[in-house]
């Protein structure tokens, strides 16, 4: 595994030898817009290895994507072999079709400290609710981002993390997103302790979330991309493509519903993803993702 071949791979071409908010800022930054978010290996008949290096071999080498549990192991690689101080952490999503977070912990996240300052960095979330940039851990105080506006709150030791919600205009009403996105005003995202983790109590977690029949990722699935403006996203058959803040404080959020002959062509041409294995996309489950 080789740093500069990661740099190339996200198209960083920035210093890295001082270790300050604005480089780990850019190399995030161009990490989220490389790499996409997706579970597209359960849907080729493929495994997902929490191994590094086959994680380094997918991401960097064949230039895929991952979830949560591979671009945040990559990222803690990278960011470590530049010097940064990096804990991994484990968060329990919030999943707004039961009101609930889930019971075991399903998300990897990382903290980093910087300057005396934490610092959450999240490069494996995804679709409308994936950090651009790194949050200071802060209770009560909202970061705004280009996405929206994100915020912390810590009650006893617990750490909450949500993002308040922006209208969406959809000009194609026939393939618009869930009944309940219009009101929604706030999202939870996922809560969090600070107690550092170490990879291998991800394992049961890995598999759980691959194999189990009512995990979203076996129910869904999806690839989603970060671009200078917006997000990309495939969910099933239905590519979305959503410009933040396009105007009066609202997204713009563009679908439409792909043929199978088409999947092949907007994985390469919209997220520069080429699969070994044909992908049988699915969409059974009703949790609206975007």
């Amino acid at each position: 595994m080789d740093i500069k071949e990661y740099f190339a791979r996200i198209s960083y071409q920035g210093s890295y030898d001082k270790l300050d908010l604005a480089v780990l800022t850019d190399i995030f930054q161009h990490h989220i817009r490389a790499v996409p978010f997706e579970n597209l290996s359960i849907h080729c008949g493929e495994g997902i290895e929490l191994d590094l290096e086959a994680t380094y071999n997918k991401i960097v080498k064949k230039k895929r994507g991952g979830w949560c549990m591979e671009n945040n192991y990559l990222l803690s690689w990278v960011l470590k072999t530049l010097g940064y101080d990096v804990t991994l952490l484990a968060s329990r999503v919030y999943v707004p079709e039961y009101g609930a977070y889930a019971e075991d912990i399903d998300h990897l996240l990382l903290k980093v400290v910087l300057d005396g300052k934490s610092y959450i960095v999240d490069g494996g979330f995804g679709m409308v609710y994936q950090l651009w940039q790194p949050m200071e851990l802060i209770s009560g105080r909202d970061q705004p981002q280009t996405p929206g506006v994100f915020r912390f709150l810590e009650e006893s030791g617990t750490w909450y993390l949500e993002k308040v919600k922006r209208k969406q205009w959809v000009p194609n009403q026939s393939v618009s997103t869930s009944h309940n996105v219009e009101k929604e005003v706030c999202r939870r995202i996922y809560l969090f302790t600070l107690e550092p983790r170490d990879i291998e109590e991800f394992r049961a977690c890995n598999t759980h979330l691959q194999t189990a029949p009512n995990s979203l990722f076996v129910t869904k699935s999806f690839c989603s991309l970060q671009t200078t403006d917006g997000i990309r996203a495939l969910v099933g058959w239905k590519f979305t493509e959503v410009k933040y803040n396009y105007k009066d404080n609202m997204d713009l959020v563009e679908s439409r519903i792909l043929a199978d002959e088409e999947i092949e062509k907007i994985l390469k041409e919209k997220f520069n993803v080429t699969l070994d294995k044909k992908l049988v996309p699915v969409n059974t489950s009703r949790l609206c993702m975007l």
